[in-house]
């Protein structure tokens, strides 16, 4: 699997382009990572962007990069309705009405999208960061795209905006150290390809310790 990473401004979700044809989640600026991508390739070549939540800073560009390229852009169903709303998408907080992006497919757990080569991503549905907060597995690169869910260190996306789930993060996490995780590739932050494992099982402990469960 060929993954370029992509992150234009501090503010921006980190973006990755995968196999030269799929963009997984688009953060803000849309100029910024268009040129970005053209560096790689043909604008025209990317054939799927998908949306690892909705939240405002991965996903504000979809719409711009989607006319520009005729990609198609897929986010998990729990969160079709949150993309379009200004408080969902925490657009709010950026000061900005939310994205129009109209996804054109949706997701559900245990879901396959091939990127090519003959390798899938494989969908987990991974709530509490929001409704619809999904990670993406390939495990031939035994390579995990956590979204807002998981950051290597430690890490977990917070659960206290509205339309997050914190009741279900704990158990979200819980699924992803049952994986056999070696390259993390998180929705802010550069990517690590050292033990994804225990950096996954680190976020899940940290997390249980602040609900006082350990």
């Amino acid at each position: 699997m060929e993954v370029q990473y992509i992150c234009p401004t501090a503010y921006d979700s980190s973006v990755y382009l995968v196999n030269r044809k799929v963009l997984i989640d688009t953060g803000m600026s849309s100029e910024l990572i268009i040129k970005e991508l053209e560096s790689y390739i043909k604008i025209t070549d990317l054939e799927l962007i998908i949306l690892t939540h909705c939240h405002y800073d991965h996903a504000a560009a979809a719409a711009t990069i989607a006319e520009k390229s005729g990609a198609k852009v897929g986010i998990h169903k729990a969160d079709l309705e949150g993309i379009n709303d200004d408080y969902l998408s925490v657009s709010i907080l950026f000061g900005e009405r939310a994205p129009t992006i109209k996804p054109t497919v949706t997701y559900e757990e245990g879901d396959k999208i091939p990127i090519g080569n003959g390798e899938c991503l494989e969908v987990i549905h991974t709530p509490g960061h929001s409704r619809g907060s999904i990670c993406l597995y390939e495990p031939v690169s035994k390579s995990l795209f956590s979204g807002d869910t998981v950051f290597p260190g430690g890490g977990f996306g917070r659960t206290d905006f509205e339309g997050c789930e914190p009741e279900k993060m704990a158990g979200s996490i819980e699924k992803l150290t049952k994986l056999d995780v070696k390259n993390l590739y998180s929705g802010h932050g550069e990517p690590t390809n050292r033990d994804g494992n225990k950096q996954i099982m680190t976020s899940y402990r940290m997390l249980k310790m602040m609900q006082g469960g350990f």
